[in-house]
C-alpha cells in the first residue's frame, strides 16, 4: 500500500508529522511518500492512497481518521474521491507547477518519469542565441514582482563579455499571502534545478545561487538535498548531463530582511554585505554578484522555463492575454473559503478568482476588499472586480500583481487600519538606503494617526506624503507602498470619514 503525505510547511503545520507518525505505528509495512502539496490548503493534511483507479484523496485528515484508512477508502469520513477529480484540480492549466504534489520531490526517477529533464535536454542541443529567443518568444516575464521580461535580462548577461557569470534565484519570498516559491520549491525542487541550469547554458553563467529566507526550513533542507543529488547525477558540476559546459550552484539562506527581496539588496547579502538596495545603473545584468554580468530571476521565472523548453515557446505563450503570457499561480489567502494555491492563465477575472475559485470569504459575511500583490499592492473593491488579471491591466487601475498573492477582507474590515498597517510595515522594514522611505513611512504612520484622531488637514499631508515616496525610493518598498494607502483612501472615504465622525 502506498500512501502520499505532504512535507509541504502548511501541511506539517497543520499536523501532517503527526498523521504519517499514526499511519506507520498502525501499519509499518505501508510506503509513505512526502510529497508536495496539491494547494488545497483548506483540506490540509491531505492524505491520498494509491489505488487501481487512481489517487483517493481524504482530508482534512486528524489523527481520529488513520484507522480507517484501513478499511473500505470509499466509507471514509473524510473521502473526497479522486484527487484529478475534484474541482479545485479539475479545472486548472499546471504547467509550472505540474509535478508539485504529484512525485516524491527528491526522486530524480519521478522526476524524469513525469517529463523532467527534458526541456534541458533540447537545450542542451541549442546555440545560445537560439535558447535566449525561446525564452524571449515564450513571452515569459518576472513572476516575483515588477514583470520584467525574463529574456531581456536574459540576452543581456548573454552578450555582455565577463570572465565570470552568475544566476541568482530570488527566493526571498517575503509578501503577505504568497507561498508559491516555497510550495515549488518544497514539492518539486529539481524543476527549480533544472531552469537555472539551463538559464546558464544560455547565458554562459558557469554558477548559480539560491537565495531562500530563512524561516523556510523545510524548503531550504529539501533544496540543498536536491543539489546534492542532482551533483551526483551529473545534472550539476564539471559537465552537464555530459553534454554541456560546467554549471553547478549553492543553496544561500538570508536572515529574514523583507528588503532582501529586492534584486540589489539580495546581492549585497548573498556577498556577505548590509542587506541595503544599490542605486542603479549600472544595473545587475551587467554588474551583479560580485561585479560580474547576473540573472537575477523568481523561483517561479525559473521554474516555468523547463516547461518552456520541452512544449515550445508558442505552447507556452498561447496561454495568457495581452503582454502577460503563459500561467500565474494564484495565491489565495486572507478571510477566503477555499485558500491555497491555483494555477491558470492569465485572464480571469478578479472577481472570479474570489467569488469561483476562493468562494469568497471563509465568514460568510460580504467581500469588502481584496490586496493583490502582498502589503504594497492596491486593495481593490468590489467595484474592480471586473479587472482581468494581468500586468498591465492591474497597472491601468493603479494596482500590481506582484507576486500574485491575493489577501481577501470581509465588510468588517477597516481600511484606514489597514492603510496605516503598510505604512508601519515600510517603516520597521525600510533599510534606510533612501529618504522619502526612511522619513517617509514614519512621517505616514504619524499622518494617519491625526486622520484616526478627526484631524482632516491630514489628508492633503497624506497625500502629498505618498507622492513623494513614490517618486524618490530606488527600490519597490517606499515606491510600492503609496498603492494600498492611496487605494484605501481612494476606494474606501467612509472608513476615513466614520473615523473623524467619532473623533469628533
Amino acid at each position: 500500500m502506498k500512501i502520499y503525505l505532504p512535507l509541504d510547511s502548511a501541511a506539517v503545520a497543520l499536523g501532517a508529522d503527526e498523521i504519517a507518525g499514526a499511519i506507520r505505528a498502525q501499519r509499518p509495512d505501508v510506503t509513505i511518500i512526502r510529497n508536495g502539496s496539491r494547494g488545497m490548503v483548506w483540506l490540509e493534511p491531505l492524505v491520498e492512497v494509491e489505488t487501481p483507479a487512481g489517487r483517493m484523496a481524504f482530508g482534512p485528515m486528524t489523527l481520529e481518521d488513520v484507522p480507517a484508512l484501513f478499511g473500505d477508502l470509499a466509507q471514509h469520513p473524510k473521502y473526497l474521491g479522486l484527487t484529478e477529480e475534484l474541482p479545485w484540480m479539475k479545472a486548472q492549466t499546471r504547467l509550472t507547477f505540474a509535478r508539485v504534489g504529484v512525485i516524491d520531490p527528491l526522486s530524480l526517477a519521478s522526476y524524469r518519469a513525469h517529463g523532467g529533464l527534458s526541456g534541458l535536454e533540447r537545450a542542451l542541443g541549442m546555440s545560445q542565441p537560439d535558447m535566449v529567443a525561446e525564452v524571449t518568444n515564450s513571452g515569459l516575464r518576472g513572476r516575483g514582482g515588477a514583470g520584467f521580461p525574463t529574456g531581456i535580462k536574459w540576452k543581456t548577461v548573454s552578450e555582455t563579455k565577463a570572465d565570470r557569470k552568475y544566476i541568482v534565484c530570488n527566493a526571498d519570498e517575503g509578501d503577505s499571502a504568497t507561498f508559491a516559491d516555497r510550495m515549488l520549491m518544497e514539492g518539486d525542487p529539481f524543476t527549480l534545478i533544472e531552469g537555472m541550469v539551463i538559464a546558464g547554458l544560455a547565458c554562459g553563467a558557469t554558477k548559480g545561487f539560491v537565495y531562500i529566507r530563512s524561516e523556510y526550513p523545510i524548503a531550504i533542507e529539501v533544496m540543498q538535498k536536491a543539489v546534492i543529488i542532482a551533483r551526483a547525477e551529473g545534472i550539476l558540476g564539471a559537465s552537464v548531463l555530459g553534454r554541456g559546459p560546467a554549471f553547478d550552484m549553492e543553496i544561500r539562506v538570508g536572515a529574514g530582511a523583507y528588503v532582501c527581496g529586492e534584486e540589489t539588496s539580495l546581492l549585497n547579502s548573498l556577498e556577505g554585505k548590509r542587506g541595503i538596495v544599490r542605486a542603479k545603473p549600472p544595473l545587475p545584468a551587467l554588474q551583479g554578484f560580485m561585479g560580474r554580468p547576473t540573472v537575477v530571476n523568481n523561483v517561479i521565472s525559473l521554474a516555468s522555463v523547463p516547461v518552456i523548453f520541452e512544449k515550445g515557446a508558442d505552447h507556452y505563450k498561447n496561454f495568457g492575454l495581452g503582454r502577460s503570457r503563459g500561467t500565474i499561480p494564484l495565491q489565495i489567502a486572507g478571510n477566503v473559503k477555499y485558500g491555497g494555491l491555483y494555477e491558470i492563465a492569465f485572464g480571469l477575472t478578479l472577481g472570479e478568482i474570489v467569488d469561483k475559485i476562493g468562494g469568497g470569504t471563509a465568514s460568510g459575511r460580504p467581500v469588502k476588499a481584496v490586496q493583490v500583490g502582498g502589503p504594497l499592492g492596491a486593495y481593490f473593491p468590489r467595484s474592480l472586480f471586473d479587472t482581468p488579471f494581468g500586468y498591465e491591466e492591474f497597472a491601468g487601475k493603479d494596482g500590481l500583481i506582484g507576486h500574485a498573492g491575493l489577501t481577501i477582507f470581509d465588510d468588517t474590515a477597516d481600511m484606514l487600519d489597514m492603510a496605516r498597517f503598510a505604512m508601519e510595515f515600510c517603516a520597521i522594514e525600510s533599510c534606510g538606503k533612501c529618504t522619502p522611505c526612511r522619513i517617509g513611512a514614519v512621517r505616514g504612520v504619524e499622518t494617519i494617526d491625526r486622520i484616526k484622531r478627526g484631524d482632516a488637514a491630514a489628508m492633503p499631508i497624506l497625500t502629498d506624503l505618498c507622492n513623494t515616496m513614490k517618486s524618490g525610493s530606488l527600490c519597490a518598498l517606499g515606491g510600492f507602498t503609496p498603492y494600498p494607502v492611496m487605494s484605501a483612501v481612494t476606494h474606501f472615504p467612509d472608513d476615513f470619514q466614520t473615523q473623524k465622525e467619532a473623533a469628533e
